[in-house]
């Protein structure tokens, strides 16, 4: 009995710890050395970090970018990408590197390692062998001082499982390229996308839907901090893995991938000190399109969060500017939590 004890611990220890990434440090990770500061109005790092997205979850844990970027790449230049020790590879899969100028909503590839991620080669294995990877950032990559880089991760064996992870970084360029054309990124066993099956030892699986993935174009233009609300793929196709309804080589626009409300609103709950807020309503999440406030003047700190002036929304700083406003959902309001957070709820 203490034999099949210990054996079960070592499994659930085992499958409790997955992968993430630490070089660039993903989001909130705290397990990055050095660990970045952390943004205004957001409370503690995600314990969470390695736990695979929710199947109707938003595909990035958070959509508030760190204060600083956590690494500053050349374009046309090596770059390696480290993953924290220990983590359970789940027999491989498909890993997609990717470039983002606004907030991860539009992504184009950079890298892939296909079929044997985290190892040399086939295996069974659950801890992970390979942890770095180094690869030539393209040459026609835009520079920008607020990139995202993001990596995805579908697993060989075990559950049907969506990783991913999204960090701060800024791109430096000798050349002049304004936009970059690469395959878009695709999110494999999430709603709205096609679910890979278990490998079952063939590796080639789900490859056809990386292959079929849609060309994309990305600009440095910046962006303004999109709703955070769910967004879903403009559509699918099914098993070949397309996800745009676009017959063209090269389109503009990529599929939508959730962004995410964490980080963003705190609940009523934790932040309010009367009875008539104790709890947040199921309906805070902002709905409907920002009202127009690009621009708004003066800096501000990244992160922070601000009620807007007649409390039906509020808006984000990103990069030292204010965002547009982002409305509450109908029936509640924009309430202060601390100098630099905001809840929506009841009246």
């Amino acid at each position: 009995m203490l034999f099949k004890i210990v054996h079960i611990a070592a499994f659930v220890s085992s499958v409790a710890a997955h992968m993430a990434m630490i070089d660039p440090c993903v989001r909130f990770n705290p397990n990055c050395a050095p660990k970045p500061q952390l943004p205004a109005g957001v409370a503690d790092y995600d314990s969470s970090i390695k736990n695979p997205i929710p199947y109707d979850g938003p595909v990035f844990k958070s959509n508030i970018p760190w204060p600083e970027p956590v690494a500053s790449w050349t374009a046309g230049e090596s770059v390696t990408v480290k993953f924290q020790p220990g983590g359970a590879g789940h027999g491989g899969g498909h890993c997609q590197f990717a470039i983002s100028y606004d907030n991860g909503k539009t992504s184009a590839i950079v890298h892939k390692v296909m079929q044997h991620c985290f190892f040399n080669g086939p295996s069974k294995d659950n801890e992970a062998e390979v942890l770095e990877y180094t690869f030539k950032l393209p040459a026609d990559v835009p520079a920008a001082s607020n990139a995202q880089f993001i990596w995805v991760w579908t697993n060989a064996i075990g559950n049907r499982e969506l990783y991913t992870g999204i960090a701060d970084i800024s791109i430096e360029s000798s050349g002049k390229s304004t936009s970059y054309s690469g395959q878009a990124t695709i999110f494999p066993n999430h709603e709205g996308y096609d679910t890979i099956p278990e490998f079952g030892g063939d590796y080639t699986t789900g490859l056809s839907l990386y292959d079929n993935a849609p060309n994309v174009t990305i600009s440095s233009s910046g962006y303004t901090a999109e709703q955070p609300s769910k967004l879903k793929p403009t559509s699918s196709s099914g098993k070949n893995g397309n996800m745009s309804s676009a017959s063209s080589e090269t389109s503009s626009v990529s599929p939508s991938p959730k962004a995410s409300v964490s980080h963003i609103i705190h609940s009523a709950a934790s932040s309010s000190s009367t009875g008539s807020d104790s709890a947040t309503p199921s309906s805070t999440v902002p709905s409907a399109k920002p009202t127009s406030n690009q621009g708004t003047a003066g800096g501000c700190e990244p992160g922070s969060l601000q009620c807007n002036d007649d409390g039906s929304g509020f808006r984000i700083c990103t990069w030292g500017k204010w965002s547009d406003d982002f409305t509450c959902a109908m029936g509640t309001v924009c309430k202060a939590s601390g100098a630099s957070s905001v809840y929506c709820g009841w009246p």
